[in-house]
């Protein structure tokens, strides 16, 4: 499975970048606001230190305002993947733009129906949000479940990236359904190395060593 951080701050990508966890970045426009940088800048210094996907989100809802936008978010690197939503004009500008070489991340998906119209539109990922699925009352992740079987049904190349991750159950939940990206805030990326017997043990053989007299 592949990590990518949900941040749009640079010293929480850098830090991830330096323990090999981090294989790709989403960013989304309260994300970048909440970074208080211009997108542009953010979106370079990202590109920068990650060198795997970089998710850039459009702001139009219509076709062209989507095109428009996408082509300056793509000008910024070579691994900028456009992030569209999962509606009629977002499914017609992944066509138009994964044709044209550009990876998409198509969006704010909650049902395997609209996970088979992204992939028959050429998704290069789709992003179900498993967290806002449980919160209305349905299981976030019978819908990766269901995705998965649909894509292994036919083949399909687009990459099952769930995002609105909560804590380490979904991933680790995730991951034995064969989901091929996770995409989570950096707190919870660090909470998948935290254990209480880690830090007993830790603790237990730090205990010894001192009492022993030894140094190394």
């Amino acid at each position: 499975m592949k990590f990518f951080a949900d941040t749009a701050e640079i010293s929480e990508i850098r830090d991830l970048a330096a323990t090999g966890l981090l294989d790709g970045v989403t960013t989304n426009p309260s994300l970048v606001h909440k970074s208080g940088r211009d997108f542009i800048e953010v979106l370079k210094d990202i590109a920068e230190v990650c060198p795997g996907p970089v998710s850039a989100e459009v702001v139009g809802l219509d076709y062209d305002s989507m095109m428009r936008e996408a082509e300056v978010l793509r000008k910024v690197a070579k691994n900028i993947a456009i992030k569209v939503p999962l509606t009629p004009d977002g499914l017609k500008a992944c066509k138009a733009l994964t044709g044209d070489g550009t990876m998409v991340n198509v969006t704010l998906c909650f049902s395997a129906a609209q996970a088979l119209v992204a992939a028959k539109a050429g998704a290069s990922f789709i992003s179900p949000f498993v967290g806002r699925h449980d919160d209305v009352g349905f299981d976030g992740m019978q819908l990766i479940a269901d995705i998965r079987m649909i894509y292994d049904n036919y083949d399909f190349a687009t990459e099952i990236l769930v995002a609105s991750v909560r804590h380490p159950i979904h991933v680790v939940e995730a991951a034995k359904l064969g989901a091929d990206v996770m995409t989570a805030p950096p707190k919870i990326i660090h909470q998948l190395f935290k254990h209480p017997l880690t830090d007993a043990g830790i603790a237990g053989f730090l205990k010894d060593w001192q009492a022993s007299g030894q140094k190394i």
